[in-house]
């Protein structure tokens, strides 16, 4: 009786064991299937903890890169998922995940107003998957933005350009100095010009206002003529 007890116990205890082993052993593989399951399940924030498991598992697992870029998209954590993405993209050499993660790539750039880098991932996609038609749709939409909203992508340059003009503050300061130095040189020569206006003779000045009046007739009529011209009006895939 003391005996069979004993082979129970053992038993037990080696099926824990083994399971604490394959416990320990997952795979990079496991940790993406598992995160998979919860990105279907919109469980997003389970998702990225077994995505960055599967990457501490495997560095160079492009798929999990991928996947970690996806749910990131999904929680609009935008700057970390082109990270996830870029890093998929060194390490991926099949043609057609290439061509995902670059659509994917031109998807936040595009909703970030950032058209012209955009256009520039839809094309890369293209080059690899000639028959993606999302990436050949989005690619026109973003070509249609781009010339109607041509400011948009200056305006999104000079926002990641602030860490560079954080750098240039000495020039700013020297700017600053320089432009103090010239309006007070400006004001020095109002100035002097108020003092000769006050010495000028009463002939001078009248001399000098007929001129302005004639001066002031002739812009007006430019403009009248200009006025009278006609002017021209210048989503995300899954592995």
């Amino acid at each position: 009786m003391v005996h069979g007890i004993s082979k129970y116990v053992v038993t037990v205890y080696l099926c824990l064991m083994v399971s604490m082993v394959w416990a320990q052993q997952k795979t990079e593989r496991d940790y993406l299937r598992t995160g998979n399951r919860f990105y279907r399940d919109s469980l997003y924030t389970k998702a990225e903890v077994d995505y960055r498991k599967s990457i501490e598992e495997n560095e160079r697992f492009s798929q999990a890169h991928y996947n970690l870029g996806n749910v990131l998209l999904r929680q609009q954590k935008l700057k970390e998922a082109m990270q996830a993405y870029e890093q998929s993209l060194k390490l991926e050499t099949n043609k057609g995940r290439q061509a995902l993660i670059y659509h994917n790539m031109g998807v936040i750039l595009q909703s970030q107003k950032q058209f012209a880098p955009a256009i520039e991932c839809y094309k890369n996609a293209l080059r690899r998957n000639p028959t993606d038609n999302e990436s050949r749709y989005n690619l026109v939409l973003c070509q249609y933005q781009l010339k109607n909203n041509p400011q948009q992508d200056n305006q999104s340059s000079n926002k990641e350009n602030k860490d560079g003009k954080d750098k240039n503050k000495e020039e700013d300061k020297n700017s600053e100095q320089k432009n103090k130095q010239e309006n007070k040189e400006k004001e020095n020569k109002q100035q002097e010009q108020r003092q000769n206006e006050q010495n000028m003779s009463k002939e001078n000045a009248e001399q000098l206002l007929n001129a302005a009046m004639q001066d002031e007739k002739e812009t007006q009529e430019r403009i009248k003529r200009a006025m009278t011209q006609p002017r021209r009006k210048k989503l995300e895939k899954q592995w």
